[in-house]
């Protein structure tokens, strides 16, 4: 595992949140369990809104992928509308997409309402396709995005390489409403309003047991108990059996990412000029953006917590050589990887397995405006909001089949999406 040491966003986030490991019992409201993004925007719209709230972590707020990502806010999906539509039914599939149209600005105004200092810059994504299908199905993409009311530039031949310097791609989509946060400091920021608001953080308390019990729920943890009129469960990659089948819902994957040294300011004009974002259509995708001081970020599909597991290390070189080869030399400053939760649909999920009980999970690489956008979600059914008012349909938890074969095999899916990747680049390249 990779220690938070190693993660590059210790070492300029904002300060940590006050919260201890739980010490004896405690009655709330609501128990959200897990200190991510998720759990935070959850634990903070319900402490907003009167609510007592118990945010506990079994590590501490933000250790998982919330702190641990590269902090780029894609706001699109990639299903089209249609497709939204298609999969969701009409009633779930047009909020859904109403609910996208301002995912983006919705997380940066939360950023600016609520005083969270996270380095946050929306200045755009580029988001680039690497073969001549991908070009076809994003230009549908872009499309029907634009036409549902979403800021949406097609880039080809040179205006890509002036809009994002790099020369490996001739054509992309360029967001508008797209952009980048300091993912740790968000997380400690909306976990510091939630505690403004009244709630109560815990880490280093991992929840062993949960039950009902008269008619309320009750949590065990090491050194003491939580009962609760409900609970939230938000560990998304981080899951474990707390709750029978939930584990099993999603596939693991792993983000593994590297910091350079600060780029000279010439190189920051040429490479993402104007602090742009940039991932492209790979199946073990390459992203890269700036922080603060001008360290490029740059990441790619890993196979494990441990960065240099099945080559993921090597992957990102080589992915910053084949996206940035004027800068291929670098030298680095940090290397790190971490956690996600990726679904079949590669949609996040909402669950209810039981009353009082809710879950959100599983966001595939779209968790920086996502997330909120569960967040959100969660504490408005908890406070009242219809079922068939949220932006994301209740679904049964339903385990994917043979999922132990599928986990075992994980750490080979990132080599073998590489290597697809590189046959359609020889086959199908643009």
């Amino acid at each position: 595992m990779t220690t938070k040491e190693e993660v590059h966003w210790y070492h300029t986030a904002g300060a940590a949140p006050e919260s201890h490991e739980l010490d004896g019992s405690l009655d709330v409201d609501v128990l959200v369990v897990g200190g991510g993004l998720t759990g935070c925007r959850t634990a903070l719209g319900l402490a907003e809104a009167g609510a007592s709230v118990a945010l506990v972590d079994s590590r501490e707020i933000g250790w998982g992928a919330s702190g641990r990502s590269g902090g780029q806010c894609n706001p699109i999906w990639r299903q089209t509308p249609q497709q939204l539509i298609d999969m969701l039914g009409s009633s779930y599939g047009e909020r859904l997409i109403q609910t996208t149209l301002t995912a983006a600005d919705d997380l940066f105004l939360d950023i600016k309402r609520f005083g969270v200092d996270c380095d946050a810059v929306q200045n755009g994504w580029i988001q680039a396709a690497h073969t001549k299908k991908a070009r076809k199905n994003m230009r549908a993409l872009g499309s029907s995005w634009s036409a549902a009311g979403l800021d949406i530039a097609e880039l080809e031949g040179v205006s890509v390489r002036d809009a994002s310097g790099s020369p490996a791609y001739s054509f992309a989509l360029r967001h508008a409403a797209g952009g980048h946060v300091q993912p740790l400091s968000l997380t400690r920021g909306y976990a510091r309003a939630a505690i403004a608001h009244g709630a109560l953080a815990f880490e280093n308390t991992p929840i062993t047991k949960l039950k009902r019990a008269d008619g309320k729920w009750r949590a065990q943890s090491r050194t003491g108990q939580i009962t609760a009129e409900n609970v939230v469960l938000t560990t998304n990659a981080y899951t474990d059996g707390l709750w029978p089948g939930l584990q099993q819902t999603f596939y693991r994957f792993f983000s593994a990412v590297v910091a350079t040294q600060p780029l000279a300011d010439e190189q920051q004009r040429e490479i993402l000029p104007g602090k742009v974002t940039i991932s492209d259509t790979r199946l073990a995708i390459y992203f890269a953006r700036y922080d603060r001081d001008g360290r490029l970020i740059f990441g790619c599909v890993g196979s494990s917590v441990k960065v240099d597991a099945f080559g993921g290390f090597r992957r990102i070189m080589r992915g910053l050589r084949t996206v940035f080869p004027q800068i291929a030399n670098i030298p680095l400053e940090r290397k790190w990887a971490g956690g996600i939760a990726v679904t079949p649909e590669m949609m996040p999920h909402m669950h209810e397995p039981a009353p009082g009980l809710l879950a959100g999970i599983g966001f595939s690489g779209r968790g920086i405006a996502m997330t909120s956008v569960m967040g959100r979600a969660l504490s408005a059914k908890l406070l009242g909001m219809a079922t068939d008012e949220l932006p994301f349909p209740i679904l049964p938890v339903t385990p994917v089949p043979f999922h132990g074969i599928s986990s075992r095999l994980m750490p080979l899916a990132a080599p073998a999406m590489t290597l697809k990747d590189r046959f359609d680049s020889m086959t199908d390249g643009i």
